[in-house]
């Protein structure tokens, strides 16, 4: 997308010289698998959102410090959750994106946000289908911003009641704009720690708001706020 396309660019990437800004509908986004048709849309999280919901998080007394958990973000796209989360102690942070030009895109976001020196943790994108990508070992925070539809959730769900079992470490689940809750919440072995709305800042406010509104079709629209939830799936004890 370009600016004679409708990019406008959000105060984040002018700020620190990333490319995250814009809005690119699912439909834009096949790349030639059979997960195409549950693309939803590519759009950066505010960062107020973000930082908010790692408060949220904290708040919920994970079983280990911060720089025990591996951060994943599950439909990366250009990386603008990767480039705050690894403003924290994390003890990795893992990007995985389907979209191949999305994919490059993130990293050299990454690239530059490291030569920056902003990162405080290890950063790294896979291109790869979020069903097919393995949870690195250890206590994990899976992030989401409304990456798929239920099809997709529920393939995802599924290949994880298989794969966690007996599994050494907490998996915790942040999700941004939780238009799938009602697929979690009937996962059994899930509970739902964390349920509301939470506010974008206002200048995070008015700057998506103006990126919505150029857009050329005006077929997505913004609100001031982002419906999330927090859900833990525990592993095997590790006491």
């Amino acid at each position: 997308m370009t600016p004679k396309e409708g990019l406008t660019w959000h105060p984040f990437d002018l700020e620190f010289g990333v490319k995250t800004s814009g809005l690119i509908p699912g439909r834009h986004l096949k790349c030639g698998t059979q997960a195409d048709r549950h693309n939803t849309a590519y759009f950066g999280v505010a960062p107020s959102i973000f930082h908010e919901m790692i408060a949220q998080w904290r708040r919920t007394k994970p079983a280990g410090a911060i720089d025990e958990f591996t951060f994943v973000d599950l439909g990366a796209g250009m990386g603008r959750a990767l480039l705050l989360a690894s403003e924290f102690p994390f003890r990795a942070v893992v990007g995985v994106e389907l979209n191949p030009s999305l994919a490059r895109m993130a990293r050299k976001n990454v690239a530059h946000w490291k030569a920056a020196g902003l990162a405080s943790a290890s950063v790294r994108v896979v291109c790869r289908d979020a069903v097919a990508f393995k949870l690195p070992a250890g206590p994990c925070v899976v992030f989401m911003f409304n990456p798929f539809g239920a099809p997709l959730m529920r393939r995802l769900l599924k290949e994880w009641s298989t794969n966690l079992q007996g599994r050494e470490g907490q998996v915790d689940i942040l999700y941004v704009n939780d238009e799938q809750r009602l697929v979690l919440r009937r996962q059994p072995g899930i509970t739902r720690l964390f349920s509301d709305k939470i506010m974008r800042s206002r200048a995070d406010a008015i700057a998506d708001h103006r990126i919505l509104a150029n857009q050329p079709t005006g077929e997505y629209a913004v609100t001031n706020w982002e419906d999330c939830s927090i859900y833990r799936w525990m592993g095997k004890s590790t006491s």
